[in-house]
């Protein structure tokens, strides 16, 4: 296999292996090379293989991380499955931005390893922009890092029963006892609204410390749900809707307290100037470690799809 780091990826998040052939015979036959690939840089792209489209990305998956695919729970955003537990990239509008965030940071259990496959290309953008976020770590204020170390953040979701994705696509089901004693064990607390409507608030870190690398890493969802990162016609159009407390998602500090719009400005600034963008080619594999580099997605005009996978559950603190 080919390895160059002045290829698509640049900066630490910066391996990118060319080959031909299967892309499952190529892991197979490199896994440990390539899984010490992913530690030192955070990501790896596989590029000019025969991934074998979303069908092939479940084989990935298991010759990669030496298991099945995670099913996508707790859900935050619109998604459909594929097959299986390959299930398509945030179904958002195409003209939308999709803010920097790690997966499933706002959980008590994550994925450490994600996968994506790109099945068709953008015309134009498109791109799966990757921020290492130990870097955004280091270039935050400390005072500000200390103050979200202290306080923790809280993450406020909102489930209105005509507007965002129903709680019952989030927890996949409509049984109010299992979404109760899910509640429970994920330590979240649950409020049934008279509307039938739910709302459940979440206590977490800010700062994790990598279970592999020992880094500290700036790993959360506090900067994605907050109402400021939306599109400013988007935030401002659900402001006039729903009072805070009512949005679909917010985010404060972890006693309540509200997070200035100062901070958010920083935290954004961190996340953009710790990233990396490269153009998708179809058939490219990405695979990301989500305690080391956070991603987002760039509007784009085209056919762009890409499938999206994930594995080996973590709660590293």
């Amino acid at each position: 296999m080919t390895i160059t780091e002045t290829g698509p990826l640049r900066g630490s998040l910066a391996a990118c292996v060319t080959g031909s052939g299967p892309v499952r015979a190529h892991i197979d036959a490199h896994r440990r090379e390539l899984r010490e690939l992913l530690t030192e840089h955070g990501a790896v792209l596989l590029r000019g293989f025969d991934s074998g489209g979303a069908e092939g990305l479940d084989g990935t998956v298991r010759s990669f991380s030496g298991s099945a695919p995670l099913t996508y729970a707790e859900r935050s955003s619109p998604r459909s499955t594929i097959t299986g537990q390959v299930y398509t990239s945030t179904d958002y509008p195409a003209d939308e931005e999709i803010f920097l965030h790690n997966e499933n940071s706002y959980q008590a259990a994550w994925p450490l390893t994600l996968y994506f496959a790109c099945l068709a290309e953008a015309h134009t953008e498109g791109a799966t922009p990757l921020a290492d976020i130990r870097e955004v770590y280091r270039s935050l204020d400390p005072a500000l890092r200390e103050e979200f170390e202290r306080r923790g953040w809280r993450v406020v979701r909102n489930f209105h029963g005509d507007f965002g994705v129903p709680w019952q696509e989030t927890f996949s089901t409509s049984d109010r006892d299992r979404v109760a004693a899910y509640c429970r064990d994920k330590g979240l607390q649950v409020h049934w609204r008279p509307d039938g409507g739910l709302r459940t608030t979440a206590l977490r870190q800010a700062v994790h410390t990598h279970p592999v690398t020992g880094d500290r890493v700036w790993f959360n969802h506090a900067t994605f749900f907050h109402v400021t990162s939306l599109a400013p016609e988007v935030g401002e159009g659900l402001r006039e809707i729903f009072p805070d407390e009512d949005l679909p998602t917010n985010t404060y500090y972890g006693d309540g307290g509200v997070i200035p719009d100062s901070v958010m400005d920083e935290l954004r600034a961190a996340y953009r100037a710790a990233s990396t963008r490269f153009d998708w080619r179809l058939g490219d594999v990405l695979v990301v470690d989500n305690m080391r580099a956070a991603h987002g997605r760039e509007p784009f005009t085209g056919p762009r799809r890409i499938a999206v996978a994930m594995a080996e559950p973590s709660d590293a603190r």
